[in-house]
């Protein structure tokens, strides 16, 4: 990395399971400019060579930026030994292979994690980028003070962060897979839910299997199946019928898409279908509940950051009659439910952030390393 206040050129990648993200970014002492970004299907490459080939080539000929100084990837699995596994496509991130292909120093990091770094760069009072949830009492919260802040999204899979801010402006992001911790319960139907994927799994469930695009697929699954017991959704007082298919052919047209497919026709499905609206009731209580007890666990006085695709996409059914927020504060214990009560929870609405936290982490994790 080049001294402090002199522009560097990163090249930045935030690679899930659906899509691979590359940008050029110019880093400067004013922030972060976008140069060019380029988006790829993750499941259509073998590696991240070709996609890093076609941004630099496609860079030379718009003339943007110059040679980059650095790399750093954000992938959806965790860093080992420098490489990346993703937990949802079958190849791998490795940067030995990068440097050695590119000829430039190569980051890897969480996918999480380049969210967590991207927080500090939002403007808590920017609402185009990220909302205050009201708690279910309809108070906003206060802004987030110093401290731990938990950084949690839904989207292929189930992402968690967390990060501690620095005095000097600086940043620590902590990597974690906390997508594949328990899978918290509170009902009968919640617990038939995790006993149908126990008896499939053999193992007990995470909570990536309810609170991503793929656990609202299985959420959908088990509430067509034998196994879904009608009586148990009696509480969630669904104006609709819950009989196997009585409400239409909408449930047998979703099972019969590809996977990938199902989330987003569940969820434009909900005023038509009750198994529907159902599956992503379920999925907003399981999300709620996943995030408590991660809050429970860490304290997170710095605020709660909602990311990932599903969260902002689904923004108005999260909020609605404060959905999210009444299981969230949920908890046996009075002192704990106080503390809920008072957390500043913020959905962050620019799905983009990953891009930018991948260019700060360069920053503060390259120049750390060149200091």
């Amino acid at each position: 990395m080049r001294g402090s206040g002199t522009p560097s050129i990163i090249i930045a990648g935030d690679i899930g399971g659906t899509n691979t993200n590359l940008a050029l970014v110019q880093w400067a002492e004013k922030g972060f400019t976008v140069l060019l970004s380029l988006r790829f299907a993750t499941r259509e490459e073998s590696s991240l060579v070709r996609p890093m080939e076609t941004l630099l080539c496609r860079a030379r000929e718009k003339g943007v930026g110059r040679q980059p100084d650095i790399c750093c990837i954000s992938g959806a699995g965790p860093v080992q030994n420098r490489k990346i596994q993703l937990t949802n496509a079958p190849w791998n991130i490795d940067a030995a292979e990068l440097e050695e292909r590119f000829g430039l120093p190569v980051i890897l990091i969480n996918d999480f994690s380049a969210v967590s770094y991207a927080i500090p760069l939002l403007d808590p009072e920017d609402s185009s980028k990220i909302v205050k949830i009201p708690h279910s009492d309809g108070s906003l919260p206060p802004l987030p003070q110093e401290g731990l802040s938990l950084v949690v999204g839904a989207g292929t899979g189930l992402g968690v962060g967390f990060l501690l801010k620095q005095k000097d402006g600086r940043c620590i992001a902590f990597p974690s897979e906390g997508g594949h911790s328990g899978l918290n319960c509170w009902d009968e139907l919640s617990h038939a839910y995790h006993r149908w994927l126990t008896d499939r799994l053999s193992y007990a469930p995470g909570a990536e299997l309810a609170v991503s695009g793929q656990g609202i697929t299985s959420i959908f699954s088990f509430l067509c199946s034998s196994c879904f017991n009608i009586v148990t959704a009696e509480p969630y007082n669904l104006p609709l019928p819950l009989r196997p298919f009585e409400d239409s052919s909408i449930e047998a047209a979703i099972l019969a898409l590809p996977e990938p497919e199902r989330p987003a026709a569940i969820a434009m499905a909900i005023q038509q279908s009750s198994r529907c609206r159902l599956a992503m009731e379920l999925f907003v209580h399981f999300y709620a509940a996943k995030v408590s007890d991660l809050a429970a666990v860490f304290l997170p006085t710095g605020g709660i950051y909602l990311a990932g695709g599903i969260s902002s996409k689904h923004e108005a059914f999260l909020l609605e009659n404060h959905r999210f927020m009444q299981r969230f504060e949920r908890n046996y214990s009075s002192h704990m439910r106080k503390f809920l009560a008072e957390l500043p929870v913020m959905l962050v609405r620019d799905y983009s952030i990953s891009l930018l936290g991948a260019a700060n982490a360069a920053v503060q994790l390259g120049s750390r390393e060149h200091a």
